[in-house]
């Protein structure tokens, strides 16, 4: 769990500080004030550009430097070492350095003079994007997820890719390879006379790192599938799942067979960029996509409670939850059945205009927050 968040020219943020506890942490105030920002910066401790899925660039504080920097402290202990802090984003970048608790430290964000360029440091060390996996796991739901069954296939495999991530670091590494592999393919193919041995390499590259991909993506829908499919009494109706245009495992093959229908399409036709994640509400099959709105969110928020609980098994520590705006938008029955199914599951974090929403949630399971204009005060 985050034991302290700090940020520094984040969004709104010009230096704010969080010190949650292990359970439910609620951030309430006025649309605006930065409360899914501060959901934002956490996302940010995992791999890809965060909830909001938007430039790095996009994140400093447009008053501040230019830059901006997240800092997190992992431990179940109290903090005890004033040695961890944030340098100024525009000036010295991210940093981070290893408090005397021994607590694992992860530092992100970007310099004044490279705002489109992201750092990490992992205990003050310079760090790969992607060794944040290894570290820590982040689900999230936004109101924007809302549409999840309805939006385009490639918001489903990112999706999809995000929980897979959450069980199997390594999948930011064969994903990353297989599209650098066929962004240069592609370009290859614009042109007039290909490189026949180059556009074999970059086939046979694009089948190692798609197979692993598509594989993952596999074992987490099969590990998914019993928790998603479990007949509950919460009143979030179970689900059916699969891969629909599953990659070949023989993708090399294919991808040299489609080269011309692949140069004017400009894409590959073939492999895990087409793959798409189905799902159904199991109790008459319908797909999701055909389902009423309300019967969408409570599926989607079936999926992401269950992939918790699988995570939770499978990594022996659960997810942290980044839940924006989610009670608002529930009946107060289905309310109660988020809080009772989140509760002594780690930690949540969870957002709303109104404090009242979060009312049954006893305090001692809580860390509660006002945000305004960029300032979070205990509530």
């Amino acid at each position: 769990m985050i034991a302290r968040l700090t940020l520094t020219d984040f969004r709104n943020h010009a230096a704010a500080l969080v010190e949650p506890g292990p359970g439910f942490v609620l951030l309430s105030g006025p649309n605006g004030a930065g409360k899914t920002n501060v959901l934002e910066a956490v996302s940010l401790l995992t791999p890809g550009r965060g909830l909001r899925q938007v430039p790095i660039s996009e994140m400093a504080r447009s008053e501040g430097p230019g830059g901006f920097s997240v800092a997190a402290q992992l431990n179940t202990q109290p903090f005890v070492s004033s040695e961890v802090e944030t340098r100024l984003a525009g000036t010295e970048g991210p940093s981070t350095s290893l408090g005397t608790n021994g607590s694992i430290v992860l530092g992100t964000g970007t310099i004044s003079t490279a705002p489109d360029r992201r750092q990490v440091r992992i205990n003050g060390a310079a760090a790969s994007v992607n060794s944040l996996s290894e570290w820590l796991s982040v689900l999230w739901l936004t109101p924007a997820m809302d549409r999840l069954f309805v939006d385009s296939a490639g918001s489903r495999r990112r999706f999809l890719d995000r929980l897979t991530l959450a069980l199997e670091p390594g999948h930011a590494t064969h994903a990353a390879r297989y599209e650098a592999a066929m962004r240069a393919r592609n370009k290859l193919l614009a042109e007039e006379l290909w490189d026949e041995n180059w556009l074999a390499s970059l086939e046979a590259q694009m089948e190692e790192h798609g197979n692993g991909v598509t594989l993952a993506r596999l074992r987490t829908i099969k590990a998914l599938k019993p928790a998603v499919g479990a007949v509950r009494d919460d009143d979030f109706p179970s689900a059916g799942l699969w891969l629909d245009k599953q990659s070949p495992m023989n993708l090399a093959s294919r991808l040299a067979s489609t080269r011309k229908i692949d140069a004017t399409a400009r894409r590959a036709t073939h492999g895990p960029n087409n793959e798409d994640l189905l799902v159904t509400f199991a109790a008459n099959g319908q797909p999701a996509a055909k389902c009423s709105t309300g019967e969408q969110k409570a599926l989607l928020l079936n999926l992401i409670l269950s992939h918790a609980e699988v995570v939770s098994d499978r990594r022996g520590q659960p997810p942290i939850l980044l839940l924006d705006e989610v009670a608002a938008h529930l009946d107060p029955a289905r309310r109660e059945a988020l809080f009772d199914r989140l509760s002594g599951r780690g930690q949540v974090w969870m957002t709303a205009t109104e404090p009242g929403l979060f009312a049954s949630i006893r305090d001692g399971a809580a860390t509660r927050f006002h945000v305004e204009s960029g300032a979070l005060i205990p509530a």
